[in-house]
């Protein structure tokens, strides 16, 4: 397992004389599965925990307080909303953040004015913790500048110069946490009986995680096919490969799929920052990557795709009542089942 899924202290990998091995390890797993995890990364573990403690506060609060927090346009990476699974059951509760508040922040950063109309759903911040803004600040800065790091070790491990991977700014990020309930229905038989989160490979170029918890709810795919486990080590992040840097290595790193699992008897929490280019980068294989047989990777604009994908994810993701409310521009707030662990 620790090969598959490596620990790996980053200060030590960054290092000019960093040993042979470990920069072998990084490859190994970047290759394969498209994760690892960090130790001694650079990110305060004060901070994380003052952030999942804001956070659970208010995701502990009464259904009908939260439901406040649901975005007032039905946009699906906007505040407060709960997931629940075909018997009206809670799988999953999800707090999503943007990177800016509104198109003014947006373009005072620098983001293209083409992209401006992406921020006109705003963040819905809780008045009941009026801190939590600047701690989130503080946390996608620190995640991002670690995002950053990796992305310069895993040039260092395929003998790239350093800054090969393209980084215009603004950089384009948002930040998600991911609250799930307890799971001790009886139905849940096998892994495949109950996903609280389904199989999916994150579209940043890489994304960072912190999971907190009593089970190794989320799993990763191999090569193979087969799923294990990732093991929930204290102060360590988590490093996923996304397929934007898939696309700039023309299929060398691979993305790493993965899900969660129910299982726990007490509620399991995640942190996610979604670090992506800026969005007018072109997204394409860099030429070190594209041999004779050239690439099936046609050249995306990161913008056009970011634009989309509340359409393309209603299309995979959205029930019916939830499409209407984002195609109405009003809240949605799901139905539960009045035995739902969610009430």
């Amino acid at each position: 397992m620790s090969d598959t899924i490596p620990v790996i202290d980053l200060q030590a990998a960054l290092a000019e004389d960093a040993p042979a091995d470990l920069l072998r390890r990084v490859r190994d797993a970047a290759e394969s599965i498209g994760l690892i995890q960090v130790v001694n990364h650079g990110v305060s573990l004060e901070l994380i925990e003052d952030f999942e403690q804001r956070i659970g506060r208010i995701l502990r609060l009464p259904r009908a307080e939260k439901a406040k927090l649901a975005s007032p346009t039905g946009h699906p990476y906007r505040g407060w909303r709960q997931w629940p699974d075909d018997f009206g059951r809670l799988e999953l509760e999800r707090y999503w953040i943007a990177q800016f508040d509104n198109p003014a922040d947006a373009a005072a950063a620098g983001v293209s004015r083409r992209w401006l109309g992406l921020y006109e759903h705003a963040n819905v911040w809780p008045q009941q913790d009026p801190g939590l803004r600047e701690v989130t600040s503080a946390y996608t800065d620190a995640a991002v500048g670690l995002a950053r790091r990796v992305l310069g070790l895993y040039e260092r491990i395929l003998g790239l110069p350093a800054g090969s991977f393209p980084h215009d700014e603004p950089y384009h990020a948002s930040f998600l946490v991911n609250d799930y309930p307890t799971w001790t229905y009886p139905d849940t038989a096998s892994d495949e009986d109950k996903l609280l989160l389904l199989e999916h490979a994150d579209g940043s170029a890489v994304t960072i995680l912190h999971q907190s918890g009593d089970y190794t709810g989320l799993q990763v795919q191999l090569p193979d096919g087969s799923w294990i486990p990732v093991p929930v080590v204290p102060g360590a992040l988590q490093v996923f490969s996304g397929t934007i840097l898939t696309r700039w290595t023309n299929g060398r790193l691979r993305p790493v799929r993965h899900r969660v699992v129910a299982g726990g008897t007490v509620t399991r929490q995640s942190t996610g920052l979604f670090y992506h280019p800026s969005l007018d980068t072109v997204l394409e294989p860099l030429p070190t990557f594209v041999g004779a047989d050239g690439t099936d990777f046609e050249p995306a604009l990161l913008g056009e795709l970011i634009e989309n994908g509340v359409e393309d994810y209603l299309k995979i993701f959205g029930r019916p009542d939830q499409v209407a409310a984002w195609r109405e521009g009003r809240p949605y707030v799901s139905e539960l089942a009045e035995t739902s662990a969610g009430l």
